[in-house]
């Protein structure tokens, strides 16, 4: 089974999402799972993982909603506020929905990262470990150390990193953004998602481009602690869809064996997230 293990919907109506602006015109509109399913049947995408787009409780529920009737949402990474009072409950809440799957930590919105080592966010985290949810980790590359420090105080968390943590490939700098996850890597729990990076990427990006962060991440994590994600419709600012694929097979077919891209493009991400696949479910 060929998975997508991030890409998102929205309904811009619905006022979530304040960083998507009419100053974004190709994204200033709504995406649904009707917009995405030629795209899957055409990169012979059977499945996806549907991760939170804005940071409320609302569009967390949206999005599960949506994917209660939608076969080829394989799972959904939502979004709650450790720091509400009523965290504990809503976080019960979410578990019943038989597609949640995960929790994203919104640490790149983080003012300062110290933050997710106050008390509220390592009690969550903690839970999450005992529990053995799965944690989406939206950091950028400055944020790492306050990342590293964390995985050592909360050591049992599964976690993956979205978007190679965001390194600046339109400048082509390498340091110190792969010294410091190399640091997360030692976490034998922490997985790294190989998405979002044609919108870090120079507006004229190359295959090339990417060669020196793919084999980074393939080098630190190993192709059993790395997962496909597409980033749609955010890459769409950047490439197409066909793009984000065929970016990241090009590269893996140069480094891995079959079985380990289809490790890469599944496997990996059914694992991590404990995936429950519907019997009349995929994008076909």
């Amino acid at each position: 089974m060929r998975i997508d293990a991030h890409q998102h919907f929205w309904k811009i109506e619905r006022n979530d999402y304040g960083w998507i602006t009419p100053e974004i015109p190709v994204l200033y509109r709504d995406f649904l799972p009707d917009d995405l399913r030629p795209e899957l049947r055409e990169q012979k995408i059977d499945a996806t993982v549907l991760v939170q787009a804005a940071p409320t409780l609302e569009e967390t529920e949206y999005i599960l909603e949506l994917a209660a009737h939608e076969p080829f949402v394989a799972g959904v990474v939502g979004w709650l506020d450790p720091e509400h009072p009523d965290f504990r409950e809503q976080y019960n809440k979410l578990r019943e929905h038989p597609k949640f799957v995960g929790l994203r930590v919104m640490i790149q919105e983080m003012e300062d990262s110290a933050k997710l080592l106050s008390p509220p966010f390592l009690q969550a985290l903690s839970l999450f470990a005992e529990e053995d949810l799965p944690v989406d980790l939206l950091v950028l590359p400055h944020q790492l150390p306050h990342l590293e420090e964390m995985l050592d105080r909360v050591p049992g968390l599964r976690g993956v990193v979205d978007h190679l943590a965001k390194p600046p490939i339109a400048s082509g700098e390498i340091e110190p953004w792969r010294s410091r996850m190399a640091e997360i890597a030692r976490h034998p729990g922490i997985c790294c998602k190989l998405s979002g990076m044609v919108t870090e990427a120079a507006a004229d990006w190359k295959a090339e481009d990417f060669r020196t962060y793919i084999e980074t991440v393939l080098e630190l994590f190993g192709p059993e602690r790395i997962m496909f994600g597409s980033d749609w419709p955010v890459c769409l600012t950047a490439a197409t869809y066909a793009d984000t694929v065929e970016l990241l097979l090009g590269a893996l077919r140069e480094r891995l064996s079959a079985e380990e891209i289809d490790a890469a493009f599944g496997t990996n991400a059914a694992r991590f997230y404990k995936l429950n696949f519907l019997s009349d479910g995929g994008a076909s």
